[in-house]
């Protein structure tokens, strides 16, 4: 392969790219790697880019969602910050259903509390509390990552132009208005085939998962993108993920969401 120049890349180039191999299960190495001005604008460029594609498809968005909203992640990433991305209907895996092994690379499971909001919410200058007067409900979800690089090996932009390593998400049974539940302390135990292999408190989530959707609102708002009423937000993983393996079981188990089981298919 010959050496790309900056002007042959872009932010097209980029989201083409991800998507083929989206579409193809055919992992890559860094596309940063390759193209060092590949920066966080020209990403986000790219995931609206991909967005508009799936779009001409018949998708539909759903919401939203978050990642690297650990500490710990953030630290392994060498980050400070969370990044954002988009979630369609053709993510949405419903509930009883294995996870679509054909149409993923390497999937891997990681245990969420997810928002649904009641009336839409617009940023830059959102706080933690304004971000929780628009939520209709708070509910549980396991999101099903599926990076399109070889090894889940990126960087913050490689990941954010991959849509934050979308893959499938299914949300649980059971439903808490923001005044019944106290996020912060909301446990989870993470299973696989019964066995407990991780645990993670909602303060995980930058601290209280509202962080997250406030930074999730000012984001897109400097994007000029309005959160609207109906979406789901996914606040981002509590705990590490970890593979969903042919013909596993992974459960997450929370205080008060109730308990999701995703099976390896």
């Amino acid at each position: 392969m010959t050496e790309q120049t900056d002007t042959e890349w872009n932010a097209a180039r980029v989201a083409d790219i991800l998507l083929t191999a989206e579409r193809s299960r055919t992992a890559r190495t860094s596309i940063q790697h390759e193209w060092p001005g590949l920066t966080l604008d020209v990403a986000y460029a790219a995931q609206d880019i991909a967005l508009a594609d799936r779009r001409s498809r018949g998708e539909t968005v759903t919401g939203i969602k978050l990642g690297l909203t650990s500490r710990a992640k953030q630290q392994q990433m060498g980050v400070e910050e969370p990044s954002v991305a988009w979630l369609t209907d053709a993510m949405v895996l419903p509930t009883g259903l294995p996870v679509p092994r054909d149409r993923l690379i390497h999937p891997r499971a990681e245990p969420e509390i997810a928002f649904v909001l009641g009336r839409p919410l617009t940023g830059p200058g959102i706080t933690a509390a304004q971000a929780m007067a628009a939520v209709d409900y708070v509910t549980s979800a396991i999101e099903i990552i599926d990076s399109r690089y070889s090894g889940f090996k990126f960087t913050l932009a490689d990941a954010v132009a991959d849509n934050n390593s979308s893959g499938v998400y299914v949300t649980g049974p059971v439903l808490r208005r923001v005044d019944e539940i106290d996020l912060s302390l909301e446990a989870c135990l993470l299973e696989v085939d019964g066995d407990i292999v991780d645990s993670a408190t909602g303060s995980a989530v930058l601290g209280h998962p509202a962080e997250a959707l406030a930074f999730a609102a000012n984001t897109f708002g400097a994007r000029g993108v309005t959160l609207e009423a109906g979406w789901v937000v996914l606040t981002g993983g509590m705990t590490d993920a970890v593979a969903v393996e042919q013909g596993s079981r992974v459960s997450a188990h929370f205080t008060s969401l109730g308990s999701i089981t995703v099976a390896g298919g």
